[in-house]
């Protein structure tokens, strides 16, 4: 299992600290879970293989392009801070 773990600023809160992990098995595509914390509380999650699928075919994206863009967004780090937002709610 590979895991990534980093430090977001969600702009609902732009003085917040969050952490974020995403953990997956073989690569994003087949699903993943997440773990977020904001060092007092944290919450979890998991998203499945057919969740992506469901939610690009939602936004009329192509699968592959879909899972680079969650890659970009979830475990590139700070190489994508400054292209995506964490709206946390």
């Amino acid at each position: 299992m590979e895991k990534t773990l980093n430090r977001i600023h969600p702009v609902s809160d732009p003085e917040a600290t969050c952490f974020l992990q995403v953990s997956w098995e073989k690569d994003l595509g087949t699903g993943f879970a997440l773990l977020l914390s904001d060092c007092q509380c944290a919450w979890t999650g998991t998203v499945s293989e057919s969740d992506i699928s469901r939610e690009a075919a939602d936004i009329e994206m192509d699968r592959e392009k879909y899972v680079e863009e969650l890659r970009k967004a979830l475990i590139a780090g700070e190489e994508s801070a400054s292209k995506y937002n964490f709206v946390i709610s």
